[in-house]
């Protein structure tokens, strides 16, 4: 599956659209409905990242870094929205990749986000996979703030922090093969105005009380689902 198509649609949340995307064999009707049936699809509060997400059982370490990384990804696991069936040896690996949009901020991370239920009840547990500008995780999975470049008064940023692209595999060290669960992958972008601060600076006014002058954009992936 190598066609993006990026679908609008309304959000009455929200002063813009968000953005629903399907990864589509062709840019047809046909195709991107067929995505949707297998809900290879992510969505974004607006931005046009572009994400893809897979799960398997033996992906190679370097997988991000291979030319082939998509084709190995599908003959040896699944995308977004389909379900690992079984447990072997080993905990399953993660293949996360994300670019930035053109015309909006770099990115700052990608997480994944596992859900599982324990002793009948809800648990969810968020994983830094992928950081830019170099930073690490600390011992307890945090991460640093990527910083924040943006003027309230002119309503700008730079991009003079973030990557332009993020990759990893990523392989669950809390996994237990007798529990089913999820993942789904969320990316954030660095810091950039908010639509308040926009309207701000066109009219030359001050911020609203504690509205903040800044948001991260992000985008979310349908998830994949473990089965034992």
């Amino acid at each position: 599956m190598t066609s993006l198509s990026v679908l609008s649609t309304p959000s009455e949340f929200r002063s813009i659209s968000g953005l629903t995307a399907v990864w589509a064999a062709k840019n047809t009707r046909e195709e991107i409905f067929a995505a949707f049936r297998r809900r290879e699809v992510y969505a974004t509060t607006g931005t046009r990242l572009r994400v893809r997400f897979f799960g398997g059982w033996n992906y190679p370490m370097d997988l991000a870094h291979r030319s082939d990384q998509v084709a190995m990804a599908y003959a040896r696991g699944v995308p977004m929205g389909q379900t690992l069936a079984k447990a072997e040896a080993q905990s399953p690996r993660f293949l996360v990749w994300a670019t930035k949009d053109p015309n909006s901020g770099n990115l700052d991370r990608i997480q994944i986000i596992k859900g599982w239920t324990e002793d009948g009840v809800s648990r969810e547990k968020i994983y830094n996979v992928a950081l830019s500008d170099e930073r690490v995780t600390a011992t307890d999975g945090s991460a640093p703030p990527v910083g924040n470049t943006v003027d309230p008064k002119r309503a700008s940023y730079t991009n003079d922090i973030g990557d332009t692209e993020l990759s990893a595999v990523w392989e669950d060290p809390d996994f237990e093969p007798s529990t089913p669960a999820f993942y789904y992958v969320r990316v954030l972008e660095i810091p950039t105005p908010r639509w308040t601060t926009h309207d701000a600076a066109a009219r030359g006014t001050e911020l609203p009380t504690g509205v903040p002058a800044s948001i991260q954009e992000r985008a979310y992936t349908s998830p994949i689902w473990y089965q034992p």
